[in-house]
């Protein structure tokens, strides 16, 4: 597999961000650069072990957990026990699943992006899924407060017969009494790349201050927005021709028509919630976009499309969350 799409690229905004100083620590410095990277491995039919970490504070982590339904797969729950994201702060995380290894990578709750004054927070996420794996990053939510300013950048890597799941709800209203959208700038994006070939480019950008989120074209009515990206390429894809089968011989890769309409049918009905679903470039997967007006609602939808993901990929659904 190739190195996959750089994560550390910056908008040209948040460069100019970036020249700003900070009176209380340097942006990245000591206690402000977090970094956590963890290394899965899983050998034939057994459980998937957990065989490399490496922490950083503000990132915390004790160890996996192996109570999740599917067969195999281990849990690993990012904490950070500072209560939030800072200006300045620039967090990393790395995760990477080995041939046949089943992991999912989650936050011990919701990721609060604290108001600044100055520069900005960064929070890159890089996941690579190796040969017959599966990878799961299903985070809380991102909680963005008044004049904020939020670059999230998600990089995947994966082989064509892996696949990659990931979750993203933003809400935009925080926790302080300031209306919607009060945040300076939040970028959020996301690329994949399969076998070397760039498969998603997604990117959400706001700047309510040049912009009102709000318009038509952008989110509307809508306060909270949410999204799963399922990177599961399918037979077709590339050159490929074993017919999607995973290292402990169970069907891996789903026919990506039956998840789109699956998911679509599962949750496009719900009360306060706008749906999209739709496949990606190249037969690479599935992207689903909600929009709504409570986090809860959309989570909810969210966490349906993400079972039927689960349905189709590992013929389990997904775990409870305890969190909430």
């Amino acid at each position: 597999m190739s190195a996959g799409a750089d994560p550390a690229r910056l908008p040209p905004a948040f460069e100019a961000y970036a020249d700003e100083s900070l009176a209380q620590a340097p942006a990245g410095g000591p206690g402000k650069n977090g970094l956590l990277e963890a290394t899965f491995a899983r050998s034939g039919d057994g459980p998937t072990r957990m065989v490399r970490d490496r922490v950083k504070v503000p990132y915390h982590l004790t160890g996996t957990l192996d109570t999740d339904p599917a067969p195999g797969l281990a849990t690993l729950v990012a904490q950070e026990p500072t209560g939030g994201v800072a200006q300045g702060d620039r967090h990393r995380m790395a995760i990477e699943t080995k041939l046949g290894a089943r992991a999912h990578a989650t936050t011990q709750s919701a990721t609060k992006v604290h108001s600044m004054a100055a520069n900005y927070a960064h929070l890159e996420t890089s996941l690579r899924a190796e040969s017959g794996s599966y990878l799961e990053y299903v985070p809380g939510p991102t909680i963005v407060n008044e004049n904020a300013r939020c670059l999230q950048t998600v990089a995947v890597d994966l082989a064509a017969d892996a696949v990659v799941v990931v979750a993203d709800v933003l809400v935009p209203d925080g926790l302080t009494d300031h209306e919607p959208f009060g945040f300076d700038h939040y970028h959020a994006r996301v690329e994949a790349e399969c076998d070397g070939q760039l498969v998603c480019a997604d990117a959400v950008d706001l700047r309510p201050d040049e912009r009102d989120p709000r318009d038509p074209a952008s989110v509307g009515e809508y306060g909270v927005v949410g999204t799963l990206y399922v990177f599961a390429p399918s037979a077709e894809h590339g050159d490929r021709d074993d017919g999607a089968v995973a290292a402990d011989g169970s069907s891996r890769n789903p026919d990506l028509e039956s998840l789109t309409e699956a998911v679509h049918d599962r949750i496009a009905d719900r009360d306060g919630v706008h749906v999209g679903v739709s496949r990606l470039p190249y037969d690479a997967g599935v992207i689903v976009r909600l929009l709504g007006h409570r986090q809860a609602d959309v989570t909810e939808a969210l966490r349906g499309a993400w079972d039927e993901t689960r349905q189709a990929t590992l013929g389990v659904g997904i775990p409870a969350d305890r969190r909430y």
